[in-house]
């Protein structure tokens, strides 16, 4: 009895990993279109209540909605035509990093993401879009 507990609770926790994986892994998915195709609407679903923007080094922090218009405005001022992850990964604690490269008709960006778990989801804490 004790053994059928035993993997009961180890097959419990794997799939509680997997979820939170896929949980994390579908904002990134959904991150990229979102980057890729401009839509700053999208974009906002997965910020987090105050979210971190960087542009060529000037950072500031935003409410959720003011970071969608700041977005709204960068997607204007350099409408997307690709964009794609380069590198990922995820800290100690839990927190995804990625780097992308932004492709836009007025130039190349390299975009560092901080994707943070809150409450049970997680959401994107940090943009930082450096000029290549």
């Amino acid at each position: 009895m004790k053994n059928v507990i035993s993997v009961f609770i180890i097959a419990l926790s794997v799939l509680i990993q997997t979820s939170d994986a896929q949980s994390s892994d579908q904002v990134l998915e959904e991150t990229r279109r979102s980057l890729k195709s401009g839509s700053s609407r999208e974009l906002a679903r997965y910020f987090n209540e105050a979210v971190e923007l960087g542009f060529d080094g000037q950072k500031a922090s935003y409410s959720k909605t003011q970071a969608e218009f700041v977005i709204r405005n960068f997607f204007q001022q350099h409408p997307p035509t690709n964009f794609d992850f380069v590198h990922r990964g995820t800290s100690k604690e839990g927190i995804r990093y990625c780097i992308g490269k932004y492709s836009s008709t007025e130039g190349a960006y390299r975009v560092v993401l901080l994707i943070k778990p809150v409450q049970g989801k997680y959401l994107i804490d940090t943009m930082d879009f450096m000029k290549e």
